[in-house]
């Protein structure tokens, strides 16, 4: 036992008095106390296995702490904090309720020293994260809690999969590198890219979190594709493959990103293209790199929620976040803008924002290992970001034309946890050294060159011209009144139509399967039966984590087709 205690229970036993507190400021108090005294705890932890305990002879390890899982830990009761000062003046207990499970779960997740211990919590996100959508109360937000749901979940039973086969060939669990080669791996490789988003695994996220509430985007932004950053960093770094994901990932959101004419999705297809490169840094796989992704991470969750609170707060004014709806907002709601702007040169890398600081290492890396052509695509993904996050963002909300709104400035509260985001990102930006001191291995980079800072302001500057020309030309995609199409497409309507005209035959070969199986299983029973008599355990003639494994795979089947019937 311990000398730590699991910081994720002083979440759930947050969650659990909040139920009993009279609504009101009590709650609101209690939402911000929770994030800033486990950060106090988290910062004091030794490192080392703190918390173990065995069920079942399997042991599990609650709470190792190292400089990789700490510094996730901090940046996510940062997040949590940020989150609800943010929602302060929101008094929804499943949303009170849910934003600290999900956090607790986060949190909970990056200490796990072992694989069952990680699935617990990875489950524990998934479901607590599904009620931020659905608090939004509408059909459509239960449709889409749903379809998300059933793919988070589906992530974790791949993750269950892979964990029981891996413990039948190593005979450990341990949550610690592996390297792709066998079928235990791969699901698990495949399990965090579904989470991380990986392209045409992404769809999840731009159908899901712009259709959470205002607050719930902001806190959703935070913690489930990170969790899967820090869980590829920990099980995968190093993998090539990841470098050539990572690029594709940085790349693709932008074509979408540009003709989007809603905001918070722009800001979801942002985040695809951030999450590349944390992925090409953890392929790469090198100190620099990884040194590069976690910094990126943690930046970027206060940058991405920057931008998201200033456009929440937008919406929480006018009612909307599309961009044909929008314009001139600088005149009643210029605090908001200025935090916008802030968040968009973060996003965007100039330097003295948090964005160079972290994007650099990644770059550098990149070129130190020889993959020139990958740096190449994530120069033309950084100026991408400027193109669609760092001005359309700002240009088509406060500016642009003046769409006759006169909306107040954002509450209190929506302003403070965005001035202290602002804050933090110029802060890193001019002065990174007590960031970089937290990072897993030691670093010693020079970040303000004349080579990185003029290199960076020639593409920086391009860009701008670029919108500029396309934009006085009319080339650049006005806000229009339009739903685009992603490649989720193909299997929400044309799958559907394909397996609808199968159906019967598919059914009846089912019913077929179904009542041989039972057929199988009932002659197997009956032999073990005869063979060791009333007595006779199962797992002698079955393999030790068969009966989870066929569990899996049966649940894996039915979210598959109650993902299907729900399109």
């Amino acid at each position: 036992m311990a000398d730590g205690f699991p910081v994720a229970f002083l979440f759930f036993a947050g969650a659990a008095l909040l139920c009993i507190l009279p609504k009101g400021n009590a709650r609101a108090l209690l939402l911000l106390a929770i994030p800033v005294i486990a950060g106090y705890i988290i910062w004091l932890l030794p490192e080392g296995n703190l918390w173990s305990t065995s069920i079942f002879e399997l042991n599990l390890e609650l709470m190792r702490v190292d400089r990789l899982s700490r510094i996730f830990a901090l940046v996510f009761a940062l997040a949590a904090f940020l989150g609800n000062l943010y929602a302060w003046h929101m008094r929804d207990m499943v949303q009170q309720v849910g934003t600290l499970l999900y956090a607790g779960s986060a949190i909970g997740a990056v200490f796990a020293g072992d694989l069952v211990t990680l699935f617990l919590y990875w489950e524990g996100t998934a479901i607590a994260s599904v009620f931020l959508i659905w608090a939004r109360r509408t059909e459509g937000a239960y449709h889409t809690g749903m379809r998300y749901l059933i793919v988070q979940i589906g992530s974790g039973v791949l993750l269950l999969a892979g964990t029981v086969l891996l413990w039948r060939e190593t005979g450990s669990l341990v949550f610690e590198s592996m390297t792709l080669g066998s079928l235990a791996t791969w699901l698990i490789f495949i399990a965090f890219g579904i989470k991380c988003a990986f392209p045409l695994l992404h769809n999840w996220l731009q159908d899901a979190y712009p259709a959470a509430t205002i607050t719930g985007t902001v806190i959703l932004s935070a913690f489930t594709t990170k969790l899967a950053v820090y869980a590829l960093a920990r099980g995968f770094a190093g993998t090539e493959l990841l470098i050539y994901i990572g690029a594709v990932m940085a790349l693709f959101p932008i074509f979408y990103a540009v003709i989007e004419n809603d905001l918070r999705r722009v800001l979801v297809y942002s985040l695809n293209n951030q999450l590349g490169f944390m992925v090409v840094g953890i392929g790469v796989g090198t100190e620099l790199a990884l040194n590069g992704t976690v910094t990126h991470a943690f930046v970027h969750i206060l940058y991405k929620a920057l931008l998201l609170m200033s456009i929440g707060a937008v919406m929480f004014r006018t009612g909307t976040a599309k961009c044909s709806e929008l314009g001139g907002l600088y005149k009643t709601m210029p605090l908001t803008m200025i935090f916008c702007v802030v968040g968009a040169a973060s996003i965007s890398a100039f330097p003295l924002f948090s964005g160079f600081v972290s994007k650099s290492l990644i770059l550098s890396a990149s070129v130190d290992e020889g993959y020139y052509i990958v740096w190449a695509m994530l120069l033309f993904a950084s100026a991408g970001a400027l193109l669609y996050s760092g001005i359309k963002i700002p240009y088509f909300a406060f500016f642009a034309q003046d769409s006759g709104l006169r909306p107040k400035e954002a509450p209190w509260n929506m302003l403070l946890a965005m001035g202290i985001a602002a804050f933090l990102s110029i802060a890193i930006g001019v002065y990174p050294a007590p960031l970089y001191a937290m990072l897993p291995y030691e670093l010693d980079y020079v970040l303000y060159t004349t080579p990185h800072v003029v290199t960076q302001l020639q593409l920086l500057f391009f860009s701008a011209l670029a919108f500029t020309v396309l934009q006085r030309t009319g080339i650049y995609p006005q806000g229009l009144r339009s739903i685009n199409l992603d490649t989720d497409w193909t299997y929400r309507r044309l799958l559907p139509k394909i397996i609808s005209a199968v159906g019967k035959p598919a059914a009846r070969l089912w019913d077929a399967i179904v009542q041989f199986s039972l057929r199988r299983i009932n002659n197997i029973i009956s032999g073990l039966y005869r063979t060791h008599g009333p007595e006779g355990p199962i797992a002698k003639a079955w393999p030790t984590g068969s009966m989870v494994l066929w569990i899996a795979i049966l649940l894996a089947a039915t979210l598959l087709v109650s993902f299907i019937d729900l399109m």
